[in-house]
């Protein structure tokens, strides 16, 4: 069983933060990622460009450098894999921790390599810093299993000519539904909400609406689809259920947390579905086991929130480092 003193699940940009300030309080965090490091931010649309600014998005006091107004997602998987490598953060990639358990004040983490093998590990401290996006919030609804259906969008050519449905409203089905007219598909957004999302882009706004008043994009209000067939969908409207004519559905719905994984190591969730953490420590109910990053952002679970979650490291860090200055006694009462 190799001891480590902490460990982070996780090397996103928030996995990656949190591994820094750890470092700086004199601990030797290992993060263990089962899949590349900041595998999000691989995983969005390949010409996506960040709302943020680059400092908005800088951890470990290196500059983000951009010839543009807001960096793409290239330049960000750039930045944060120089940002590891000039802190010398050690990542055990492609590795899944599959539980936790206390053995009394340390964890025993069990985990599994690509290739089947397990691993043990034993830390004082755990930060979980796992991402939302291998858990997407499914419609439940007949035919979302086809192959047609996709809960991601990486980049518009594969459906040129095709007939397209984008269920959502959010900036990413916006920023979808642009990009695929844009190269020749027929695209239908379909959302439930009453009118635009408030939190769409305001320099994007002007452009969808533009080309939904032109008929180039079609845009449902008050919908939903309630089936899915290989060539068309059920969409359920104000004026009831039409099909319409359909090659591809992109369910662009959001995503959660690994809620069986946080249950099964003993967080408890609040009544909304999100882990119990303290916003101050970023502790969870069991002393010793953080959270950082956007399985704590609760409704704001997107690649801006890298803002934020960036200082999550260092509330643990000076948690931690205060755990350190008590006395046992002091410490078990905390």
């Amino acid at each position: 069983m190799q001891q480590e003193e902490a460990i982070i699940i996780g090397a996103g940009p928030c996995g990656l933060a949190a591994a820094i300030e750890l470092k700086r309080i004199g601990l030797k965090p290992l993060i263990i990622e089962k899949r590349n490091i900041v595998h999000s931010i691989s995983q969005y649309p390949t010409y996506m460009h960040f709302f943020s600014s680059p400092e908005l998005l800088e951890i470990g006091e290196i500059p983000f450098t951009t010839a543009n107004d807001k960096p793409s997602r290239l330049e960000a998987l750039n930045y944060y894999r120089t940002a590891a490598q000039r802190h010398h953060i050690r990542v055990q990639a492609y590795e899944a921790i599959t539980s936790i358990a206390a053995d009394g004040d340390e964890f025993i983490l069990q985990g599994e390599d690509r290739f089947g093998q397990s691993r043990s590990y034993k830390s004082r401290y755990v930060i979980i810093a796992t991402g939302y996006f291998d858990h997407p919030n499914v419609l439940g609804i007949p035919g979302e299993e086809l192959e047609k259906v996709s809960h991601f969008f990486r980049e518009s050519h594969p459906y040129v000519g095709m007939k397209v449905a984008i269920i959502g409203g959010s900036n990413s089905a916006i920023d979808a539904a642009l990009e695929l007219e844009r190269v020749g598909a027929e695209v239908t957004v379909i959302y439930r909400g009453e009118h635009y999302s408030s939190s769409i882009k305001p320099w994007v706004r002007p452009g969808f609406e533009s080309k939904v008043s032109k008929g180039l994009i079609r845009m449902l209000f008050q919908s939903k689809v309630i089936g899915i067939d290989n060539n068309e969908i059920t969409v359920r409207g104000p004026e009831g259920d039409v099909l319409i004519p359909n090659d591809f559905v992109l369910a662009l719905t959001g995503f959660h947390p690994d809620r069986h994984f946080l249950t099964q190591t003993g967080i408890t969730m609040e009544d909304e579905g999100y882990p119990t953490f303290h916003e101050e420590t970023m502790e969870t109910n069991i002393p010793g086991i953080y959270l950082a990053g956007v399985v704590a952002s609760r409704h704001e679970a997107n690649e801006i929130f890298i803002e934020s979650g960036r200082y999550h490291g260092r509330k643990i860090a000076e948690h931690i480092m205060n755990k350190q200055s008590t006395s046992p006694e002091e410490d078990k009462s905390n």
